[in-house]
C-alpha cells in the first residue's frame, strides 16, 4: 500500500460497483435496494429500494447516474441477470445493462461465480447498512425505506469517516482526487444513451441538436420501455425487457419526425 496520504495519490482506475440486497418491511415483505458505491472513495452515489428489482429498472437507474455524475471508467457487479448475460443459457445477446456501458465505453467487470471476495467492499458496505438499519424500527412501506435510505446515505457519505480513507469521509475523499473515465479513442462523435416509453400513438422523442426528434417506433409496441443508444446520428432502440432491438434509425436534423430504417 502507498504511504503517501490519501490526498496525495493518483486516482486509480477502480470501478464503480454495483449490487442489490434485501431488507425486510413492518409486516414481514421481503424488498430489495440497488446500490451504487464508488470502489475507490467508498462514496454510496446511489440507492434505492424497490419490491423486485429488473434490468429495465437497473437500466434505467445508471442511465439517471451516468447523466448526473457522468461515466466511470468501469463497473464492478455479480453475475445476476440484471447486470450481465454471460452466464445465461442462451448465448450471444447482451442485456440492457451491458448494452448501456458498451454505448458510454464503460468497462465492464464481473465477479467470478462463487467468489463474493471480488465484491468484498460493497459486501461490507451492506453490512454497515444492515447495522445501521438494525437500529431503527422497521419501515411500514417501500417509501419510508427509501426516506430511511437517503438518511443513511447522507450519514455514510458526509459524517461516517473510514479507516482506509486516512479517517475522511466518502464525500471528502470522492471530491478530492479526479475520476477516472471511460478510455478515450480517436472517435469524437457522441456517444449516449437514455431510456422511454413507446407512447399510445407508437412513437418515442429524443432531443437532437436542440430540438425534440419523434422517433416512429410503431403502434405495436405501444407501452414498451424501450432504451435508445445514440451513436452521433445514428440510433438503436432496444425493449429493455427482452433486449431485442426493435428499430434503428439515422436521424435526419433536417426533420422532427424521423422514420425507422426498413
Amino acid at each position: 500500500m502507498s504511504s503517501l496520504p490519501y490526498s496525495s495519490r493518483v486516482s486509480s482506475m477502480r470501478p464503480l460497483a454495483s449490487d442489490i440486497t434485501h431488507w425486510y418491511l413492518a409486516d414481514g415483505t421481503r424488498v430489495e435496494i440497488l446500490d451504487f458505491l464508488d470502489d475507490h472513495a467508498r462514496y454510496l452515489l446511489e440507492i434505492r429500494p424497490a419490491a423486485a428489482f429488473t434490468g429495465p429498472m437497473v437500466v434505467t437507474a445508471m442511465t439517471e447516474l451516468i447523466t448526473r455524475c457522468g461515466p466511470p471508467y468501469s463497473t464492478l457487479t455479480d453475475n445476476g441477470l440484471v447486470f450481465t448475460t454471460r452466464l445465461a443459457r442462451f448465448k450471444g445477446a447482451r442485456g440492457g445493462f451491458e448494452k448501456l456501458l458498451a454505448a458510454h465505453r464503460i468497462t465492464q467487470k464481473n465477479g467470478r461465480p462463487g467468489h463474493p471476495q471480488t465484491q468484498g467492499k460493497i459486501e461490507r458496505f451492506h453490512q454497515t447498512l444492515k447495522r445501521w438499519l438494525k437500529a431503527r424500527p422497521l419501515p411500514n412501506t417501500i417509501q419510508e425505506l427509501a426516506t430511511l435510505l437517503t438518511e443513511f446515505q447522507t450519514w455514510y457519505n458526509t459524517r461516517r469517516p473510514h479507516r482506509s480513507l486516512g479517517r475522511r469521509t466518502p464525500e471528502q475523499a470522492y471530491t478530492a482526487l479526479p475520476k477516472a473515465t471511460p478510455t478515450s479513442t480517436a472517435d469524437t462523435t457522441e456517444w449516449r444513451s437514455c431510456t422511454d416509453t413507446v407512447d399510445k400513438n407508437g412513437k418515442v422523442t429524443l432531443r437532437y441538436a436542440g430540438k425534440l426528434r419523434h422517433l416512429g417506433i410503431g403502434r405495436s409496441h405501444v407501452g414498451t420501455p424501450v432504451l435508445l443508444l445514440i451513436h452521433d446520428r445514428d440510433v438503436t432502440v432496444s425493449n429493455m425487457n427482452t433486449s431485442q432491438i426493435i428499430a434503428e434509425f439515422t436521424i435526419d436534423p433536417t426533420k422532427n419526425y424521423q422514420p425507422k430504417k426498413p
